[in-house]
């Protein structure tokens, strides 16, 4: 069973940053693309980034570009989104997903 457990999420005041982790387990970490998404209240899901297998390439929505930055360890079998320059408007719950599927998600909130 894939299972995806998100943490570091909180509050932080406008320009702050904060790092996101997500370790995976139930299936083969290092042979999957892995994402960051989020979604607030009454809203779709959107993906942030994504990385490859590998780590090798990244791609980001271009909000987030030159601010936030996706990496993995797949010997820990972890994820991580480093989230610098923080806005308000990035307030939202971020996901952690392998394809569909996704872990419970932890709450970012940027306010002064």
């Amino acid at each position: 069973e894939v299972q995806l457990v998100e943490s570091g999420g909180g509050l932080v005041q406008p320009g702050g940053s904060l790092r996101l982790s997500c370790v995976a387990s139930g299936f083969t970490f290092s042979s999957y693309g892995m994402t960051w998404g989020r979604q607030a209240p009454g809203k779709g899901y959107e993906w942030v980034a994504h990385i490859t297998s590998d780590g090798g390439v990244t791609t980001y929505i271009d909000s987030v570009k030159g601010r936030f930055t996706i990496s993995r360890d797949n010997d820990k079998n972890t994820l991580y989104l480093q989230m610098n320059t923080l806005k308000p408007e990035n307030t939202d719950v971020y996901y952690c997903a392998k394809s569909t599927v996704r872990g419970q998600g932890t709450q970012v909130t940027v306010s002064s």
